[in-house]
């Protein structure tokens, strides 16, 4: 009984979550740095809107690294195939973060998160389609273990 009840409050838990956060409708799962044009890791993501749809980008982050890092998606948004907006996120600069654990010891930092980063408004009813890349400083420690935007639909 006492289990079925703990498994009960973990199914509420997430779903009350999605009625925070928003559904989910996509993700670029990334996961590696582009280093240069021979080295570029791209993913793509397309969905249909409509107009008024509030989509809010997050990042999904599992890094370590030692000393200091910036990291950056950059994202190029496109309507009906017609380019129309470039992004760029660093995903430590979050709103709402989810389920963050950071720890630096002796300057080498394990981080993970799901944080919300911006919001878009979606102007009219078409298909969209979003393509990223990640960049990051130079940091050969830099190890990356998940590395995700993450679209949801308010």
């Amino acid at each position: 009984m006492k289990n079925l009840f703990t498994i009960f409050i973990f199914t509420l838990c997430l779903m009350s979550c999605d009625s925070i956060t928003g559904e989910e409708i996509g993700r670029l799962s990334i996961n590696k740095i582009s280093t240069d044009n021979d080295n570029k890791i791209l993913k793509e993501f397309t969905v249909d809107l409509k107009m008024g749809d509030e989509i809010g980008l997050w990042s999904d982050m599992d890094i370590e690294y030692n000393g200091e890092v910036t990291l950056t998606f950059k994202l190029t948004m496109f309507k009906n195939r017609k380019r129309i907006a470039t992004i760029d996120i660093d995903p430590t600069d979050k709103y709402i973060t989810i389920g963050e654990m950071q720890k630096s010891i002796n300057g080498k930092t394990d981080w993970s998160f799901l944080g919300k980063n911006t919001s878009l408004t979606i102007d009219d009813n078409a298909t969209y389609t979003f393509k990223g890349i990640l960049i990051a400083t130079k940091n050969p420690t830099l190890q990356i273990d998940q590395a995700e935007v993450v679209f949801k639909r308010s």
